[in-house]
């Protein structure tokens, strides 16, 4: 989702080395033999602990025939393959709740037990007959589903009810406060496909209105005070949840987007703020005028349901226990779910860093070696960063649950990435007291970790981190452990600010309309140094450069994508477990000629392509950069799989360990039909109708995927 934040620090664009040559060709011929044979993570959990091999992606072969661009209103998928919805926005996780009207007459509390909006991020967890987490199990699952945000208008019988920048329905905002979070709900194969166990002991929600431990470094911190929690251990909720990870003990994790947008924080509390506080607020975008109407619910409620969205000093207290000036400082985090005890209370873990979280892809696990997740921050200019474990993995703690979380995720080293010009790349470690992270540091007086890991946008600022455009999804490739990260898109690249990392300054025009900066986005890769994921050096190239086939081949198309393969605004990433890779897009930029679509693509490796310069320019001005591109893909490597209905986006991706089926999230469908020509009682205003037809309201959904004659999804051996 795109978010309106932009990093404003000095932080260098490398126009002071862009001519360097990046030659990459001889970079990373060692083997990764080893590390492959013991990897278990990524999207292929535990896999290699039963002594399974997996082939080579230079013997995958994709197993269909490329789907046309469409701006029909369907999920249109590759021939010789089926779907079926798994789940859709409001439909009951329990038995006794009944079947969604999808009028909008529900009443809120009912959210507890039925499917959120906006489905996002997901992860499958193969469920064995004891109710225990089985790696290799297929039939039978826990389907994790993150849901980010709500599209009002449709949730609710006439649409959200505003009065004078308030909202006087307390139903309407408990009801948006419901149906994000995230579900779990249990899934079984009946017959080729996958259906829903509504019944299932399994199935709960986590809302904004769950209670959350606070763990790590950050937790008591006197910035995590609020009146919910005086002493800083506890918050309530999670909110923007949209990409995932998980972990090798069998938990999930949810990470927190777009949560600045939910507080209230109006231009007057400033005033109110030290300096350090603005500036960790600005940073944030918990800017002044910012207004989130759940806070302006009157009466509130005796625990403060509404109230606790305005971030405003109210309270008379120096330390904010009586109020929620610090609510925001709860928020940012990567959450912990444990899928499999219904009972257990989710964990904020904060030694991985408060940010725009998109993600956290684990890295490889190999026993006796720290463990890695990768995560991207979704704003324009923003960081890639990595968390490595200080406790080195032991397998034992594969069946320990969450109780292996409070050993890996609450104690390590957070870093940020600086992409060199030359190819090579940094990690940059984020320390309290270490590289002029401490009280004197001229961006940002730092009192302790704590302070670091809550403020890791203004750390990476000082730390000199590169601005990426806009990070959102990462995978790690099963075969050698190289990682991939989408840069989704970034109008607000300027000419004169590209660098090597992020070349590209063009126009895409859309309907006659300039559509200018790195319009539709790119996908880096990189291979850690000895394959490590500790390592604090790495080598990189972008794997894939979005664009319309038709664009300019020199400086704009430049791994020569065709009518079968171009594509906009990359975001979800998935690896299969052959090692086939799965790229998901939330465009704008070119929802002329498609809507948003599903790709897959046989990835190859970092340094297999050639060093290029790109001629930027615009209205007479240039910039020239030098730039690192993987090899052309051809359509025999990269193919259009499925394309979705008007106006969604294909996000949240997660497999069965067999490999024969996929899990797709399908949001918010129809999603800007409620602009100004839209009336809710008058269906053909609407963009959307998908997925029941005829005149129904949109509805986000879980699809699942099978292939026909029951093989191998997207790629088989050749």
């Amino acid at each position: 989702m795109l978010t309106d934040t932009e990093n404003d620090s000095t932080n260098p664009e490398f126009n002071h080395i862009l001519s360097e040559r990046l030659s990459r060709r001889s970079m990373l011929k060692g083997s990764f033999g080893a590390a492959a044979a013991l990897y278990f993570g990524g999207s292929s959990l535990l896999l290699s602990a039963t002594g399974e091999t997996r082939a080579a992606t230079s013997k995958l072969k994709l197993n269909f025939a490329a789907v046309n661009k469409t701006l029909n209103d369907k999920v249109t998928l590759a021939q010789g393959y089926s779907y079926r919805i798994i789940s859709s926005t409001g439909d009951p996780l329990a038995e006794g709740i009944p079947a969604y009207s999808n009028n909008g007459s529900e009443r809120a509390e009912s959210f507890n037990k039925r499917v959120g909006d906006h489905h996002d991020g997901m992860h499958f967890f193969g469920l064995g007959k004891n109710g225990l987490w089985s790696p290799l199990a297929s039939d039978r699952g826990l389907l994790c589903v993150n849901h980010e945000s709500v599209t009002a208008g449709f949730l609710h019988p006439t649409g959200a009810t505003i009065v004078d920048e308030k909202r006087p329905n307390d139903n309407e905002v408990l009801k948006e406060m419901l149906a994000i979070g995230m579900s779990i709900a249990e899934v079984k194969k009946v017959g080729p496909s996958y259906t829903l166990v509504q019944n299932s002991r399994f199935n709960r929600r986590v809302t904004s209105m769950t209670d959350i431990e606070i763990t790590g470094p950050a937790a008591r911190s006197p910035l995590m005070i609020t009146k919910y929690s005086v002493t800083g251990t506890r918050t309530r909720g999670t909110i923007g949840n949209c990409a995932n990870g998980h972990t090798p003990w069998g938990t999930y994790l949810t990470c927190e987007e777009n949560w600045a947008y939910f507080f209230r924080r109006p231009a007057s509390d400033d005033s109110k703020r030290s300096a350090r506080e603005n500036a960790s607020l600005k940073r944030y975008g918990v800017k002044g005028n910012s207004l989130s109407l759940w806070a302006t619910v009157q009466p509130d409620t005796a625990d403060n349901r509404f109230g606790r969205w305005d971030a405003s000093i109210n309270g008379t207290s120096g330390d904010g226990s009586d109020d929620y000036r610090n609510a925001p400082n709860t928020f940012g985090w990567v959450v912990e779910i444990d899928p499999f005890n219904p009972d257990s209370a989710p964990k904020k873990r904060t030694a991985l860093g408060r940010f725009a979280h998109e993600g956290a892809w684990p890295g490889l696990v190999i026993a006796g070696q720290p463990l890695v997740w990768y995560m991207g921050c979704d704003s324009r200019h923003e960081y890639i960063y990595k968390y490595v474990s200080n406790a080195v993995w032991d397998p034992a703690d594969a069946k320990r649950g969450a109780a292996a979380g409070d050993k890996y995720l609450n104690d390590g080293t957070l870093y940020v990435a600086r992409f060199n010009a030359d190819g090579s790349g940094d990690w940059l470690e984020l320390t309290h007291g270490r590289n002029g992270l401490d009280r004197d540091n001229s961006y940002y007086s730092f009192s302790d970790q704590a302070d670091v890991l809550i403020n890791a946008r203004l750390a990476a600022d000082a730390r000199g981190a590169t601005k990426m455009d806009r990070p959102e999804w990462g995978a790690v490739n099963p075969n050698n452990g190289e990682v991939y990260m989408t840069l989704t898109y970034n109008p607000s690249r300027a000419l004169d600010k590209v660098d090597a990392a992020n070349p590209r300054f063009y126009n895409d025009p859309k309907k006659g309309v300039a559509q200018k900066g790195n319009a539709n986005g790119h996908i880096i890769r990189w291979a850690e140094h000895d394959a490590k994921g500790s390592a604090t050096k790495f080598q990189w190239d972008v794997f894939l450069f979005a664009a319309r086939s038709n664009a300019d081949p020199v400086n704009i198309n430049l791994s020569g994508l065709t009518a079968d393969n171009d594509f906009s605004s990359p975001d979800g990433l998935w690896f299969a477990r052959s090692g086939l890779l799965w790229v998901e897009t939330d465009d704008h930029a070119f929802t002329d000629a498609s809507n948003c679509m599903l790709l897959a693509a046989i990835p190859g490796k970092v340094g297999d392509g050639s060093t290029k310069t790109i001629v930027n320019s615009d209205n007479g001005q240039q910039s020239t950069v030098n730039t690192h591109v993987g090899a052309t893909p051809g359509d025999d490597r990269l193919r259009r799989f499925l394309v979705g209905p008007v106006d969604c986006e294909i996000t949240g991706i997660t497999e069965t360990p067999d490999g024969r089926a996929l899990f797709v999230n399908i949001q918010h469908p129809g999603e800007t039909t409620t602009g100004k020509n839209f009336n809710i009682a008058d269906p053909s205003t609407y963009l959307s109708h998908w997925p029941q037809g005829g005149t129904a309201r949109p509805r986000s959904s879980t699809i699942v995927i099978t292939r026909d004659d029951g093989g191998p999804i997207g790629a088989e051996l050749a």
